[in-house]
């Protein structure tokens, strides 16, 4: 009797350590998903974790984690969101294009075709694409989303306050390889654009 609560306090014991070393590790994980301007962005790329993250830059300029794209005047037909994590070995990136924004304001966006290039040189509609390090072939690939391949809705939209907050998910193919297709999942993010760029993203 005495082993077996022996047995069970040693068990304990180590599931404990475990526990702590978990807690103490300061692992990254998605941001909540909030619609106040908190400049926070997260989803999961496939398998991998996607949170922007800061680059050292040269001359003196560091790499922005986040940048929004689109006339501050809501004349422009769409906005765009280009994410970037410098931080990490194998860095990775994603990019929202969404048509109308402006136009149509809180709503849900269908994400339809990309190709791979943005602003004019992009499509008329709602897309996105992302760039992600690949293991068994030992570099980047190029994964674009298609028609019908997802959707972003926007929970918050206000140019006067130059706010805007949304959820996303979808799917993306390999721009080489058109079978392998990955996931976007948990998608989130909450921007005040004018204030992005005094935004640290560690």
């Amino acid at each position: 009797m005495k082993n077996s609560i022996l047995i069970v306090l040693i068990t304990v014991l180590c599931f404990s350590c475990g526990n702590d070393d978990a807690l103490t590790t300061n692992e990254r994980s998605l941001p909540p998903i909030t619609q106040n301007g908190a400049n926070t962005f997260g989803c999961y790329i496939d398998q991998l974790l996607f949170i922007p993250r800061n680059g050292d830059g040269t001359f003196n300029n560091s790499d922005p984690a986040a940048l929004v794209w689109g006339d501050p005047s809501g004349n422009q037909q769409y906005q765009e969101y280009d994410l970037h994590d410098y931080k990490s070995e194998r860095t990775a990136s994603i990019f929202l294009h969404i048509q109308g924004l402006h136009q149509n304001d809180i709503d849900t966006y269908t994400i339809n075709e990309s190709n791979g290039l943005t602003s004019i040189d992009g499509l008329d509609h709602t897309y996105m694409h992302c760039r992600v390090w690949r293991d068994d072939v030992g570099n980047y690939q190029n994964y674009l989303s298609y028609d019908n391949s997802g959707i972003i809705t926007i929970t918050n939209y206000s140019l006067s306050g130059r706010l805007v907050s949304g959820t996303f998910s979808g799917s993306v193919r390999n721009y080489q390889e058109p079978y392998d297709t990955i996931q976007i999942r948990q998608g989130r993010f909450d921007f005040k654009w004018d204030t992005l760029d005094e935004t640290d993203f560690p």
